[in-house]
């Protein structure tokens, strides 16, 4: 990885706006949380914690993240063609993504994975294992999302309206209400993970997931590692010109 260009990428991806935005998201989570913590009783609050980490953190907030610092790390280059400046240089493409990719990763499990653990903190505290077991899901997810949308941003200027189409009807509507969509969900894959670290207490709390823990953690894989070598492929084939 270059860490020229990942310092470069952190600094964009951190701009103002963007980062009020980065702020929001989590902000609102945690908001929640403590609303929660005050409002419901104390054996209730399991439940309630299940479906906001479930439904509101990895089904929106998390690919809203990915989403944004995904194509926020390298879509804008493409889209005013400041990228051919770096794509002119001796420098691997497969390493300018790999930086992009690990930068999105890194302020997506900042404002995303570290907050689904305090939400959980909040509101349950370290009970069943659920601020640790949502907090990995968060994680685990948060990783694939980054790769997935820097690939996407890398083959298509849509990249954010896609994304937000993605995120919004296929991982939060769909993914959650079809069964045969399920399984092609990456928050169904991180659930997986989320789902074994609660352990016995997963089916009682209704911690359920489309596919097994090893399936949904070798779709994760492949889809991280995937998205990636792809994307770097696809920047191969860019030329070097300002129409690009």
């Amino acid at each position: 990885m270059n860490i020229t260009i990942a310092q470069l990428t952190l600094r964009t991806l951190l701009g103002r706006r963007r980062a009020l935005l980065l702020l929001a998201i989590p902000a609102i989570l945690l908001l929640i949380a403590v609303i929660v913590r005050l409002t419901v009783i104390e054996s209730s609050r399991p439940d309630a914690a299940v479906g906001i980490l479930g439904a509101l953190a990895l089904g929106t907030l998390i690919p809203l993240l990915g989403l944004i610092s995904g194509t926020g790390s390298i879509g804008p280059e493409i889209d005013d063609g400041s990228i051919i400046y770096l794509l002119a240089k001796p420098i691997s493409r497969h390493s300018i993504v790999l930086a992009k990719v690990m930068v999105a990763i890194a302020v997506t499990t900042l404002f995303g994975a570290l907050p689904v653990f305090v939400a959980g903190l909040i509101m349950v505290g370290t009970a069943h294992g659920l601020a640790v077991g949502f907090g990995l899901g968060a994680l685990v997810a948060g990783i694939a999302y980054c790769a997935l949308f820097v690939l996407l941003a890398v083959i298509n200027r849509n990249a954010v309206v896609i994304g937000l189409i993605y995120a919004l009807v296929w991982e939060a509507l769909i993914g959650n209400l079809v069964p045969g969509a399920q399984a092609l969900s990456i928050q169904q894959w991180g659930l997986s993970l989320t789902r074994a670290v609660v352990g016995s207490g997963a089916k009682v709390l209704n911690v359920s997931a489309a596919v097994p823990t090893p399936v949904g953690s070798i779709l994760l894989l492949v889809v991280t590692i995937g998205a990636t070598f792809l994307a770097g492929n696809k920047l191969r084939s860019l030329r070097l010109s300002n129409d690009d």
